[in-house]
């Protein structure tokens, strides 16, 4: 038996979930959130590594983190700024830190 699937139209925009194709290249902010378990040494390691800031930019959004509970990192069509965020959540624990048991936390909000 052969079925078939009705293909869209090109530029028809297509629905998932409560989202639309077009709503995915609309630009969010990546924002790192504070928390007691990682060191000044972890969150500037980490920020060089996945974003390939400078020493003195990573230093300057730990510093951030640390005085205001969250730093915006980047901004970034939808896709990006999920893997980036996901990125952060992968990192792993702070291994100067015994009690700490994982990544930081950080999310994705739409920039306005």
């Amino acid at each position: 038996m052969t079925s078939s699937i009705a293909l869209p139209d090109v530029g028809q925009e297509i629905e998932v979930g409560d989202e639309t194709t077009e709503d995915r290249s609309k630009p969010y902010h990546v924002i790192l959130l504070d928390d007691n378990d990682h060191t000044a040494d972890y969150v500037i390691g980490m920020l060089i590594d996945l974003f390939r800031f400078s020493r003195e930019k990573s230093t300057r959004h730990m510093l951030e983190v640390d005085g205001e509970g969250h730093s915006r990192l980047c901004t970034l069509p939808l896709a990006e700024a999920e893997l980036k965020r996901d990125q952060i959540h992968a990192y792993g624990p702070d291994p100067r830190l015994p009690r700490c048991r994982g990544a930081m936390a950080a999310l994705i909000e739409p920039a306005e």
